[in-house]
């Protein structure tokens, strides 16, 4: 039995987005205001004759990765070579990223999937950066007649040093930042050669960067934030790559004042919302715990066969249902809750004692990150369900402590509504507030 639960836990990894076509996938469009990034965004990119830049956000966890490789399955079907990279694996740090960090990252990543490509434009901007460049990147080789393989290591070097050497990362930001605009234009001469040694017949090019929503927002000494300076003041260097561009930002950024100016640049950005799992009016939303039934069962399923969800995996179908409501719709969050709970079972069927351990552990993180002045502000949202636009609510939004829902109504329309997390709820503060709120 423990090797069971052991399998079963590692089923339910909240790390792990699933790759495109998993038979774990659980289609959750209908439960999510009818957003589906393929049929969006994706129609978006294959209709337009112009190469487009495309801005994707939600929640973190919210299952951003997996639809994002959804995507780049669909593109790739419709004659797209895509190159998807997470950007926080090997290039940049979120905690302290700028606009040179992710330009550098790019050209590595086109450099490493492009092979075919003529990379003599990157090669010579190299060559014209000169010795300096060489020893930030800490390579010993000749920056003259620099191969394709070498200029990779270059940029490869680059990359991690920003990512993991805050000494250096100055100094490679100070070198090259004034060099944004040549550097743009060599990748640009190397992505129009990319191009036609596309391989398997494919005709366009794409890439995907993701994880950049992982961004935390940063005020500088002038006012502005981080999100302001990467996606706005540099907007035209993000569009400037000659190839559909696909990022993801921080929600945040989204819901900012700068919303019109974003729409303005980039167009509408697609937000992936969580599973509705109760509607504005607090009752119970069938569909929604459906589609989380579904999650769960799914990767319980390939590991044993027999044993029913309700009554055999755990105790009773309250259980699952507590489980599905306490995560407010959040697809991370119920993985991490499932692991907690099968943590503390030794044999099936999980007990509902081991699930709200589980809710508990989570509840004291959310506790822990609300600050006092915010209590009052969760229990106003959570009494109208709206979020006014403002820096302490979008920091809210931002750490998970409200979280937005779409719906149709009667005539088709989205409709956007907010709620604070379920797990919040049952905490004696913010009860405190809502009861001061409806005295």
């Amino acid at each position: 039995m423990s090797e069971l639960i052991t399998k079963i836990y590692n089923a339910f990894d909240p790390s792990r987005p699933l790759p495109a076509g998993d038979p774990q996938y659980v289609d959750c469009r209908e439960v999510r205001g009818d957003e589906d990034i393929v049929n969006d965004l994706g129609r978006r990119i294959r209709n337009s004759n112009e190469v487009t830049c495309q801005l994707y956000t939600g929640h973190r966890g919210s299952g951003k990765s997996t639809e994002l490789r959804r995507l780049q399955k669909s593109l790739e079907e419709h004659g797209f070579f895509v190159v998807y990279f997470e950007a926080d694996e090997e290039d940049i740090d979120p905690q302290n990223v700028e606009y040179i960090d992710i330009l550098l990252a790019c050209t590595r990543r086109f450099l490493k999937e492009m092979r075919a490509a003529n990379a003599a434009p990157i090669q010579q901007w190299l060559q014209d950066r000169g010795q300096e460049l060489q020893e930030l990147a800490q390579m010993k080789v000749s920056l003259d007649g620099i191969s394709l393989e070498q200029s990779l290591s270059v940029f490869t070097k680059l990359t991690a040093s920003i990512r993991a050497e805050p000494t250096q990362r100055a100094k490679i930001r100070e070198k090259v930042n004034p060099h944004t605009i040549t550097l743009l234009s060599a990748l640009n001469q190397f992505i129009a050669d990319a191009r036609q040694h596309l391989p398997n017949g494919k005709t366009k090019l794409a890439m995907i960067v993701d994880n950049l929503d992982r961004i935390p927002i940063d005020f500088q000494d002038n006012g502005r934030s981080n999100h302001e300076e990467i996606f706005l003041d540099r907007s035209e260097q993000l569009k400037g790559l000659d190839c559909h561009m696909i990022y993801t930002v921080p929600i945040a950024l989204v819901y900012s004042r700068w919303a019109n100016e974003v729409q303005t640049i980039y167009g509408n950005t697609q937000v992936l919302p969580m599973v509705m799992v109760q509607e504005p009016d607090g009752t119970t939303y069938p569909d929604g715990l459906t589609k989380l039934r579904e999650a769960i069962e799914l990767r319980v399923r390939p590991h044993v066969a027999d044993l029913p969800l309700d009554n055999g995996i755990f105790d009773n179908p309250e259980t699952v249902k507590r489980l599905c409501i306490s995560c407010g719709g959040h697809i991370r969050e119920l993985m991490q809750m499932m692991q907690e709970a099968l943590n503390r079972t030794d044999t099936f069927p999980i007990k509902a004692q081991a699930v709200q351990r589980a809710i508990t552990e989570l509840r004291a993180v959310y506790q822990r990150t609300v600050e006092e002045p915010e209590w009052t502000r969760l229990a106003q949202v959570a009494h109208q369900r709206t979020i006014p636009n403002d820096n302490e609510h979008r920091s809210l939004l931002q750490r998970r402590c409200i979280l937005e829902y779409r719906c149709l109504d009667w005539e088709g329309e989205v409709r956007t509504w907010y709620d604070v997390h379920p797990l919040i709820y049952k905490l004696q503060r913010f009860q405190d507030e809502l009861a001061k709120l409806r005295a």
